[in-house]
């Protein structure tokens, strides 16, 4: 700079010494001023940050220490764990039980322990024999058949022929006056059938008892998957027993039991109607193609368990539809005495049926297929049910015929 210039700029700065005094105050309000903005901005940071970790965590710390957990904690989780443990292996228990049951013969499965083919005719009638004891355990007759009808009728024709007599000399004619007498008697008589029954039921009306009566051997693999599948059929059978025989426990006769009258159980519901449904045996569901219905709960044989469809129709009080299907679905107890038959026996719980379609319908009283059977005065309906019946793999697969132990390896429908 050139110094001449420097000398003229002295002068004019000799005012600042009149303020000398008033400098060293002004520097340190300045430096005050530049030290207090930056001390207050770190100061509002450090606060926030103090709340948000130093506090919080010690709140947390506090709550922490407010619910710690006893020492001993381990031991009450571990006791749960167990308990769910020994809930999961109870489950699995009664799911293996529940196809633990008694078999018609211990002779047949899974192989025959005779190459003589009286072995299946024999369980055939076995077969045969438990079905007309679970009628006999219900307490269950049929209407009077023609004959028992024609041999009433006739046992009142003399009697019968001289009113008809009287009444052609007074009224002209005798044949009105017979069919009202033959009429009178066979509601007696149909009526005094009510009186001594609990339900209706033909044994006929069973799946598979009309199939043995006329069984013909047709070789070694079909005869052990005959008789395999209906042992199926009468444990699904044996159900529909105890279902009604629950149901009409307090009765004491058709017309003060709900459980009216059963109509049918088989497992083809094309056969329905044909008069064939006895020769048509149960089958495995492997797929919606080979179901009674679709099944909304999507349960098809798998690696656990085996599935299979029936039909059972009954007729029955009005207010017993709602009852019935519960009492099919609930719980039922069966004994086991081993898959050999001798061992102790041992008293099992099972509970294996879903409903999976419901058809009401009313009865004309007068139709052929109810006008010899008396209900009674209750309102009834006929209900039809399509259900399945789910079977434990573990439970019985020791005596599940090899050739139905895989998926798809059913030889033949009957």
């Amino acid at each position: 700079m050139d110094i001449s210039k420097f000398k003229d700029l002295i002068p004019r700065l000799s005012f600042l010494k009149n303020y000398s005094s008033l400098m060293l105050p002004g520097i340190i309000t300045l430096v005050a001023v530049l030290v207090f903005i930056p001390t207050q901005l770190m100061s509002s940071k450090l606060k926030k940050r103090i709340e948000n970790e130093s506090i919080s965590i010690g709140r947390r710390v506090q709550s922490l220490s407010e619910s710690t957990v006893s020492r001993n904690q381990w031991e009450v989780e571990q006791e749960y764990q167990q308990e769910y443990e020994r809930d999961a292996n109870q489950t699995a228990l009664l799911a293996r039980r529940s196809s633990q049951r008694l078999l018609l013969s211990y002779k047949v499965f899974p192989n025959p322990k005779d190459t003589s083919t009286l072995i299946f005719r024999e369980f055939g009638q076995q077969f045969r024999s438990a079905v007309d004891e679970l009628i006999v355990r219900m307490k269950a007759l049929d209407c009077p058949t023609e004959a028992e009808l024609q041999k009433g009728l006739q046992g009142s024709s003399l009697q019968s022929s001289r009113q008809g007599q009287d009444w052609s000399r007074e009224r002209g004619g005798s044949d009105v006056r017979s069919m009202e007498i033959n009429t009178t008697i066979t509601d007696v008589l149909c009526r005094d059938r009510a009186k001594r029954a609990f339900v209706y039921a033909n044994p006929a009306d069973l799946s598979g008892y009309e199939f043995w009566e006329k069984y013909e051997y047709t070789g070694m693999d079909a005869a052990v998957e005959d008789c395999w599948y209906w042992q199926l059929a009468y444990w699904v059978i044996e159900d529909i027993v105890d279902t009604i025989d629950a149901l009409n426990s307090g009765s004491n006769s058709v017309f003060t039991s709900p459980v009216k009258r059963l109509l049918d159980v088989s497992f083809a519901a094309s056969d329905k109607g044909t008069g064939k449904k006895a020769a048509v045996r149960p089958s495995y569901v492997l797929s919606a193609a080979g179901a009674l219905t679709e099944p909304y709960t999507g349960r098809f044989c798998n690696d656990d368990i085996d599935v299979v469809h029936f039909n059972v129709a009954v007729v029955v009080n009005a207010k017993a539809v709602l009852p019935f299907m519960q009492q099919l679905c609930s719980a039922k107890q069966h004994k086991f005495r081993g898959f050999s038959g001798e061992e102790r026996e041992q008293v099992f719980k099972h509970n294996q049926i879903t409903v999976l379609k419901s058809n009401i319908r009313s009865i004309d009283r007068q139709d052929t297929a109810h006008n010899l059977y008396r209900y009674g005065e209750d309102a009834v309906v006929e209900l039809d049910l399509i259900c399945e019946y789910i079977f434990d793999k573990n439970g019985y697969g020791e005596i599940k015929p090899e050739s139905l132990k895989k998926p798809g390896e059913q030889k033949r429908e009957m």
